[in-house]
C-alpha cells in the first residue's frame, strides 16, 4: 500500500453521528468565512437515505456512498479560491465559501438553496418574501453546482427569484441553455446539444446505425435523451430500445430495471453499441450485473462517468467490451496535485467533508487501492463512526490524485475564476469589503459580460450562458492488467469534427469500426436501401436500383437518376455511361442494302432510257408519248432514287430541309406526268361525245404538269420557311442518342404527302377507265398497277413510319419510296422494253393499225349507224365494224365506199392497202 502522507499519530474516540443534523450551521458540509461569499452544490454522497418509518417526518435525512470524484470538485472549490485570495486579484479582498451536500437529491439541494436566500446577517436564516428584490442582499452572492442537471433546473428556478447567479461545473443539459426559464443559470460546460452531437457523430463515423440508449429517469435523462434522438436522426442512426432506469439509488425497483435493461440488450443480438446517461452509482450497478451476465459489447460514456477510475477498478471489468466516452476538456492540474499533498494540513473543524474522508481511511486502511473506492463508498453517515486515537493513518494522496476528473476540476476551478473576475470588474469603484456593496443580480449581469485568460486561452459566456470549450475522447484499454483511461482525440465543437493526437490515437479510434452494429448489412454500390413503413429507418432490403438510376456509395438511401438525355445505366449499376450517338450512317448494313438498291434503280432508268433512245422511231415509243414525255418521267424517276441519299448519314441542317421537299417535288413531277398520259390515252379511245369535249377541253399537258408540280413546289416552300424541319436529338431510346430530322410539322408533312397520293389516285381513275384498251397498246393496265404499288406501299407506310423509333426510321421512309418508285418505273417502262426487246413483229406500223382496226371494229356493235347513202357500187368492207363502242356513217365518195369512224379515232389508215373496195377515212385518225 503507497503512502503518500502524513502518518498522524491519536487516540481513539467513537460517536455516532446518525441525524447529526441539529442546526442550520451543521448542515454546512464545508465553509470559510469572507467579504464575498459564494455557494457551493455538490453531490458528495450519492443517495439520501430514507426512512421506512410512518408517518414520515419533514427531517433532513443523512447520506451514503460518500464519492471520491466529487469530494474532489469541492476540494477544487476550495483551492481556486484560496489562490485567488492569496493572489492580487482582488486587492484584498477575500472570498468565502459555504458548500453544501446535495446527496444527489433534489430535495436536499433545495434546503440549502432556502439558506442561499437568506437575508445577510439576519439573526434567524430567514427568507423575506418581497416584490422587489432589487436591494435585496442574501448570504451569498453566487452559487457554484450542481452536479447533476436536475438539481440544477430545480435551484436554478429558485435562485431566478432574486437573480443570484448559478453557476454549474457540471449540468449539461440542453434546456438550461433557455434563459427564459433559466435567467441566472451559467456554466463552464458545454451544453449536452455538443456532447449528444459528438456521440452521433462518433457513431456514424464509426459506420454503426444500429444502437441501445440507457438513460436516467428525470430531468437530466430526457433532456439528454430528446437531443441525443434528434441527433441520431440527423447521421441516420437508430436506436433499437431505450430504457430509464431510477435517478435515485434509494428507488426500490432499480434493481429490477437494471435487469430488464440487461434482459433487451441480450435479446437485441444486432445491437452492438450501447450509448449511457447515467450517474456513476447507476453505471458500476449496471455493469457490475452486465459482467455477470457475461455481456461484451461497445459502450459510449457520457461526460458523467467517461473519465471515473472508480468504475475501472469493478473486477473483470476488461471483460465487458470496449469504453469510448467524452469528458470536458482540462488543462495542467500540477496546481491542484500540490494542493492535495498538503491535504492533511488543512483543517477539518469547518469541513465535514474532509473529516468523513479522514475517518473512511481509517476504517478501510486494510483495503488496497484499487478496492479503496468501492471501501469507502459502501458506508453512510448513519452507520459511519468517526475514530481517531493511536493509530497510524495516511491521507493517501496518490489515490485521490488517480481518481481526479480533470474536466470537472478544470470546469469547477474555471467557475471560481469567472465570478472572482466579475467581482473584480464591479470592486472597482466601490468598497466590496462591505457586503452590501453589490447585489447578486449585479453580479449576474456582470458575469454574462466577464473575460478572462486561462492557460493563455481566452474564456467567456456566450449569450446562452455556456462555455463551449469542447471535449475531450477518452478510450479505456487495458494496459499491464489495469483498465486506463487514454485520451485519443478531441472533438472541436465548431468543426464538428475530431482531431487526432497523433496515427497511433486515430488507429486506435479506427479499430473500433471492426465491430459492427447495424439492423441490416451494408447495401453495396448499386444498391439502394427499401425500407418498410412498420420497421426503423435503419432495418431495410437491399433492391437493386432500376434502370437508368445508380449509387457509387454503400448504404444509399434513393439511387441517383442519371441524366436521361445524355447517360445510361443497367439495373444494379454503380455508375452512369454516356449515350452514343446513332443514326442510319453509310456503313449500316441496311443502309448499304438501300444503297445499291437505289443505284439498281438507276442502272435500270439508264438502260431504260438507252432501250428507248436507241428505237425511237418505233410505234411502242411513240405511243408511250414520245421521247421528250419519257425522258421527262425517267428524270423524275432518277431524282427519287436520287433523294433517298439525303435520308442516310449524319442529319444535317440542309439534309433534313431538303430530302422531304426533294422526294415529294420529284415524285409529283413524275405522277404529274403520267397523270397528263393516262388523261391522253382516256381521250383517244373514248367514244362518249360529253366525255370527249369534257377532255378536250381538260388535256392541256404542259399546263397540267406544271400547275400540278407547282402546287406541291407551293407546299414545300410554305414547309420549309414556316416550319422547316430540323436536327433534333431523340432521348427516349435508353442506351443512344438518336439523331435525326425532326420534320418540323407533321401537319405540312401529312399534306405533301396526301397531295402526291391525290395525284396518283387521280391517276388511278384515269387509267382504270382505259383498262381494256388494245393488248400492245394498254398502257392504262399498267399505270393502274403501278399506282395500285403506291396505295398498298403508302398506305403501309402510315402505321409503321409512325411506330418506329430508332435510327432506322428513315429507313422506313426509303423502303417506302424504293417500293413505289421500282413499282411505277416497272409497271410504265417494263412492258414497253419487253415488247421492243422480245416482241419486235408487233412493234410496226402495220401490226399497230391491224390491232387498232379490230378493236375499233368490235367497238361498233354500240354505235347508232345512219347510212347516208347507198350506192350500188359500195360493197361492205373487209373490216366490218361490228362493236358498239363508236359511230360510224358510211358514205359513197367517188365511186369508193368509205367508214367515219370518229373524227378523234386514233388510226390514220384502216384500210388494208389489198381492199380497194372500201377505205376508212385516214385523216380523222390521230397517232399519240
Amino acid at each position: 500500500m503507497a503512502l503518500g502522507g502524513l502518518l498522524i499519530p491519536c487516540f481513539v474516540i467513537s460517536f455516532d453521528i446518525t441525524h447529526s443534523c441539529q442546526n442550520t450551521d451543521n448542515f454546512v458540509g464545508a465553509s470559510s468565512p469572507g467579504d464575498i461569499v459564494i455557494g457551493g452544490l455538490f453531490s458528495v454522497h450519492g443517495k439520501m437515505l430514507h426512512p421506512e418509518e410512518h408517518p414520515m417526518r419533514p427531517v433532513i435525512q443523512n447520506c451514503a456512498g460518500f464519492e471520491i470524484q466529487v469530494f474532489l470538485q469541492t476540494l477544487a472549490m476550495i483551492h481556486a479560491i484560496e489562490m485567488i485570495n492569496n493572489s492580487t486579484l482582488l486587492s484584498g479582498i477575500k472570498l468565502g465559501y459555504e458548500i453544501y451536500d446535495t446527496c444527489a437529491e433534489v430535495t436536499k439541494a433545495m434546503g440549502a438553496a432556502l439558506r442561499f436566500l437568506a437575508k445577510f446577517n439576519a439573526s434567524k436564516d430567514t427568507v423575506e418574501y418581497k416584490c422587489n428584490y432589487s436591494d435585496y442582499i442574501p448570504r451569498i452572492k453566487a452559487v457554484i453546482g450542481s452536479s447533476y442537471s436536475e438539481i440544477a433546473m430545480a435551484v436554478s428556478r429558485l435562485l431566478n427569484l432574486q437573480l443570484i447567479p448559478l453557476v454549474s461545473h457540471a449540468s449539461s443539459a440542453e434546456i438550461l441553455s433557455d434563459k427564459i426559464r433559466f435567467p441566472s443559470f451559467l456554466r463552464t460546460v458545454p451544453s449536452d446539444f455538443y456532447q449528444t452531437r459528438a456521440m452521433a457523430r462518433l457513431i456514424h463515423r464509426s459506420g454503426w446505425n444500429w444502437i441501445g440508449l440507457i438513460a436516467t429517469d428525470d430531468d437530466y435523462g430526457r433532456s439528454a435523451l430528446d437531443s441525443f434522438g434528434i441527433q441520431a436522426m440527423a447521421n441516420n442512426v437508430c436506436i433499437a430500445f431505450k430504457e430509464m432506469l431510477p435517478a435515485y439509488l434509494s428507488d426500490g425497483t432499480i434493481n429490477a430495471k437494471v435487469n430488464q435493461a440487461l434482459e433487451k440488450i441480450v435479446q437485441e443480438t444486432r445491437v452492438n453499441v450501447i450509448v449511457v446517461f447515467l450517474r456513476q452509482f447507476h453505471v458500476t450497478k449496471l455493469f457490475r450485473k452486465a459482467i455477470e451476465r457475461n455481456i461484451h459489447k461497445i459502450w459510449i460514456a457520457c461526460d458523467n462517468w467517461s473519465a471515473a477510475v472508480k468504475i475501472t477498478t469493478i473486477p473483470n471489468i476488461k471483460h465487458l467490451g470496449t469504453v469510448v466516452g467524452f469528458a470536458y476538456k482540462s488543462e495542467n492540474m500540477s496546481t491542484f496535485h500540490d494542493f492535495l499533498k498538503t491535504l492533511h494540513l488543512q483543517p477539518t473543524e469547518n469541513n465535514m467533508f474532509l473529516k468523513e474522508y479522514s475517518v473512511l481511511l481509517s476504517t478501510c486502511a486494510h483495503v488496497e487501492d484499487q478496492d479503496l473506492n468501492k471501501c469507502i463508498s459502501n458506508y453512510s453517515q448513519e452507520n459511519l463512526i468517526y475514530e481517531a486515537g493511536m493509530c497510524s493513518q495516511s491521507w493517501r494522496d496518490d489515490f485521490l490524485r488517480a481518481n481526479i476528473e480533470p474536466g470537472f476540476i478544470q470546469s469547477t476551478m474555471l467557475a471560481v475564476h469567472a465570478i472572482a473576475y466579475a467581482v473584480r470588474e464591479l470592486c472597482k469603484d466601490r468598497d466590496c469589503k462591505n457586503p452590501v456593496a453589490f447585489a447578486p443580480w449585479e453580479l449576474l449581469e456582470e458575469l454574462k459580460k466577464v473575460t478572462f485568460n486561462d492557460n493563455e486561452k481566452e474564456v467567456h459566456f456566450d449569450a446562452k450562458g455556456d462555455l463551449n470549450m469542447g471535449y475531450d475522447v477518452l478510450l479505456w484499454k487495458e494496459i499491464s492488467g489495469c483498465m486506463v483511461i487514454t485520451e485519443i482525440a478531441e472533438y472541436d465543437l465548431q468543426k464538428d469534427d475530431f482531431i487526432f493526437k497523433d496515427e497511433e490515437k486515430e488507429m486506435e479510434f479506427l479499430n473500433l469500426k471492426t465491430v459492427k452494429s447495424t439492423c441490416s448489412r451494408k447495401c453495396r454500390p448499386g444498391q439502394m436501401k427499401k425500407v418498410s413503413a412498420s420497421k426503423h429507418t435503419c432495418c431495410y432490403e437491399c433492391v437493386n436500383c432500376p434502370e437508368d438510376h445508380y449509387t457509387n456509395q454503400a448504404d444509399m438511401d434513393y439511387c441517383f437518376l442519371c441524366n436521361n438525355k445524355t447517360h445510361w445505366s443497367p439495373v444494379n449499376s454503380t455508375t452512369c455511361y454516356k449515350k452514343t450517338v446513332e443514326y442510319l450512317s453509310w456503313n449500316d448494313w441496311f443502309a448499304i442494302l438501300l444503297i445499291i438498291l437505289s443505284g439498281l434503280g438507276v442502272v435500270l432508268i439508264f438502260a431504260i432510257s438507252t432501250i428507248f433512245t436507241r428505237n425511237l422511231a418505233t410505234p411502242v415509243v411513240k405511243a408511250s408519248g414520245g421521247l421528250t414525255v419519257c425522258y421527262v418521267i425517267l428524270l423524275c424517276h432518277f431524282l427519287v432514287f436520287a433523294s433517298t441519299g439525303f435520308f442516310i448519314g449524319e442529319p444535317r441542317e440542309f439534309k433534313c430541309k431538303t430530302r422531304q421537299a426533294f422526294f415529294g417535288i420529284s415524285f409529283a413531277l413524275c405522277i404529274s406526268c403520267i397523270l397528263m398520259k393516262s388523261l391522253k390515252i382516256l381521250l383517244a379511245f373514248s367514244f362518249d361525245p360529253k366525255l370527249q369535249n369534257f377532255l378536250k377541253c381538260l388535256y392541256k399537258p404542259v399546263p397540267i404538269v406544271v400547275t400540278c408540280t407547282g402546287i406541291q413546289v407551293v407546299i414545300c416552300t410554305f414547309w420549309v420557311i414556316f416550319r422547316s424541319p430540323f436536327v433534333e436529338q431523340n432521348f427516349f431510346i435508353r442506351r443512344v442518342i438518336i439523331l435525326e430530322c425532326n420534320e418540323g410539322s407533321i401537319v405540312a408533312f401529312g399534306v405533301m404527302l396526301g397531295y402526291i397520293a391525290a395525284l396518283a389516285f387521280i391517276c388511278f381513275i384515269f387509267a382504270f377507265k382505259g383498262r381494256k384498251l388494245p393488248e400492245n397498246y394498254n398502257e392504262a393496265k399498267f399505270i393502274t398497277f403501278g399506282m395500285l404499288i403506291y396505295f398498298i406501299a403508302w398506305i403501309t407506310f402510315i402505321p409503321v413510319y409512325t411506330t418506329t423509333f430508332g435510327k432506322y426510321r428513315p429507313a422506313v421512309e426509303i423502303t417506302v419510296i424504293l417500293i413505289s418508285n421500282y413499282g411505277i418505273l416497272c409497271c410504265t417502262f417494263l412492258p414497253k422494253c419487253y415488247i421492243i426487246l422480245y416482241k419486235q413483229e408487233t412493234n410496226t406500223k402495220s401490226a399497230f393499225l391491224k390491232i387498232i382496226y379490230n378493236y375499233s371494229s368490235k367497238s361498233a356493235g354500240c354505235l347508232t349507224v345512219s347510212q347516208i347513202s347507198l350506192e350500188s357500187n359500195c360493197t361492205t368492207p373487209q373490216y366490218p365494224i361490228t362493236n358498239s363502242c363508236c359511230k360510224a356513217e358510211q358514205t359513197s365518195v367517188n365511186g369508193n365506199c368509205h367508214f367515219e369512224v370518229s373524227k378523234h379515232s386514233l388510226i390514220r389508215e384502216n384500210v388494208p392497202p389489198e381492199n380497194t373496195a372500201g377505205t376508212i377515212s385516214r385523216k380523222r385518225l390521230s397517232s399519240i
